[in-house]
């Protein structure tokens, strides 16, 4: 096995290579912009759609869950039984994209029923992308330090979302809901697009 470098070095990734170091911190500015909302998406519900409580919120949650749980299997497979890394990455990108722009869509809707066709088509999306990150990720996990390189990507998750839960309320109060929606999409696709270099490591073969 060989030597480790400084541990204060993986908080700032310099240990991880390039594939996963990208793939790292697309999650952290991409999730994070998503998490801003989060925490206060059932007051968002209650007031601005029609009829809007614990419970349409609730089952909101629940329809984007169950979607994606039960897409994200056979999305998976079928993401495994193509040859190469272009599927993964392509299905990653621009299923990123697709879903960055999917909160725009809150600005629009007004009934419960909207609301739930909305969460159906994202944990659509999201049961894709998922797989593929995922597929990548340990694809080019570095080998003989696989629990840091996990253990980062979680600890710089937990803290984003900590981060995200904190703005997020703090901006809505101020500014509300829509200059909060429209700026997390933003932020969104700015995640999205730091993936694209990742395609030079990918595609050398």
């Amino acid at each position: 096995m060989g030597k480790r470098g400084v541990p204060v070095r993986d908080y700032f990734l310099l240990n991880m290579n390039s594939v996963v170091r990208l793939l790292v911190i697309s999650d952290v500015i991409w999730m994070g912009a998503l998490g801003l909302l989060g925490p206060i998406f059932s007051l968002f519900i209650v007031e601005y759609i029609e009829g809007g409580n614990a419970a349409v919120a609730g089952t909101a949650a629940a329809i984007y869950l169950i979607t994606k749980s039960i897409v994200q299997i056979p999305a998976a497979a079928l993401i495994d039984r193509i040859r190469g890394e272009k599927d993964d990455f392509w299905i990653m990108f621009f299923g990123s994209i697709a879903a960055a722009f999917m909160p725009l869509l809150y600005l629009v809707i007004h009934t419960p029923g909207q609301l739930y066709a909305m969460q159906f088509l994202y944990g659509g999306i999201v049961a894709f992308t998922f797989p593929s990150y995922m597929a990548l990720f340990t694809r080019h996990i570095d080998r003989g330090s696989e629990g840091t390189d996990w253990g980062v990507s979680f600890t710089l998750t937990d803290l984003r979302s900590a981060a995200a839960a904190s703005i997020g309320g703090v901006v809505a109060t101020m500014v509300g809901y829509s200059p909060l929606i429209i700026t997390l999409t933003g932020i969104s696709l700015i995640g999205t697009l730091a993936l694209f270099p990742i395609r030079k490591h990918l595609f050398k073969k």
